[in-house]
């Protein structure tokens, strides 16, 4: 599995703040406590990391990932009543836009949720800027 030891250091910080936190908050409070519960692991963390989508090589659009740690995994944070399958696909999408192939859906919501996604380089279209 890919970057399977990262990912659960994520998941063990992911249930620290939301054990800490609760339910009830805005995502942007559970998205600086994790940046300072991540930091605590010495990881390197970039949030709100714009994402460039590309279009027959031309810029159509930009997201920005929550979080992104190590250069190698994308968090998606959602402070919902349930994860759905628009989360899912928005976090594909971000890992399509990028060379990183993981991807974590952290809930904070009445139950904690989380979901790894992954897509391999080797199945993404020209979409990114290095394409």
């Amino acid at each position: 599995m890919l970057q399977r030891d990262l990912s659960n250091k994520i998941i063990k910080a992911f249930y620290t703040v939301y054990n800490k936190l609760g339910y009830g908050f805005l995502e942007k409070v559970y998205e600086n406590s994790m940046m300072i519960e991540l930091e605590k692991f010495g990881f390197n963390c970039r949030n709100q990391f714009p994402i460039k989508v590309y279009y027959e090589k031309m810029k159509v659009g930009i997201y920005y990932a929550d979080i992104i740690v190590n250069d190698s995994i994308i968090l998606e944070l959602k402070a919902a009543e349930n994860l759905c399958e628009e989360h899912e696909i928005q976090l594909i999408n971000y890992l399509k836009a990028t060379s990183i192939e993981v991807g974590l859906l952290l809930n904070f919501g009445k139950q904690p949720q989380f979901k790894r996604k992954i897509f391999t380089n080797n199945r993404k279209i020209s979409i990114r800027e290095d394409s």
